[in-house]
């Protein structure tokens, strides 16, 4: 069986962990980075959404 191909068959248990953290964590931080998007969009569509509300009451006023 081979080793998949991102990973390296070089270098000592420690480094190839270390190496596994890495790749990890780079992981966690794009999921984190494309979740801060989407919640800033739905942050900006909330507060349109009530803007338009406020607008229309005042003109119904």
């Amino acid at each position: 069986m081979l080793p998949p191909f991102c990973c390296s068959t070089t270098g000592d248990q420690a480094t190839r962990h270390r190496q596994h953290q890495e790749r990890k964590l780079s992981m966690l931080r794009f999921w984190r980075d494309s979740a801060e998007r989407q919640l800033a969009a739905l942050n900006a569509a909330i507060k349109t959404l009530q803007d338009q509300m406020e607008r229309d009451t005042q003109s119904q006023s």
